[in-house]
């Protein structure tokens, strides 16, 4: 990203056989920008800001305002598909997610944290 960015991505797991492991996951944050590690992590100003968005797209479709809140959770559930580390399509592979990958190579590896950086 023309020397402009930097990520630092935690496993819970070390040693050379990981170190693919957490490059490939730190250039999938860089990629994609998740907002959180995993859905429990995300903070509890974005799930209302993406409620309140859901309810709205759906009221923009007319659809009846008893299935507002049940629509809108639908599209909160996609929302950390896309945005959560963990729940992400992984990049090298979009048949698995970015769990999946990293229990293809330890049933007990996951990423513990990440940190982006940007410059300018």
């Amino acid at each position: 990203m023309g020397n402009r960015a930097a990520v630092l991505v935690g496993l819970n797991m070390k040693g050379d056989k990981y170190y693919e492991a957490g490059r490939d996951v730190a250039m999938q944050v860089a990629a994609m920008r998740p907002v959180a590690l995993d859905k429990d992590d995300v903070s509890a100003d974005i799930i209302q800001k993406e409620i309140e968005i859901g309810k709205e797209q759906a009221r923009q479709e007319g659809k009846p305002e008893a299935m507002l809140e049940k629509i809108a959770l639908g599209k909160l559930n996609k929302f950390y598909q896309e945005s959560t580390l963990l729940n992400q399509a992984f990049v090298k592979d979009n048949k698995m997610t970015v769990r999946d990958y990293l229990k293809s190579l330890d049933s007990d590896l996951t990423a513990t944290g990440f940190k982006h950086v940007e410059l300018g």
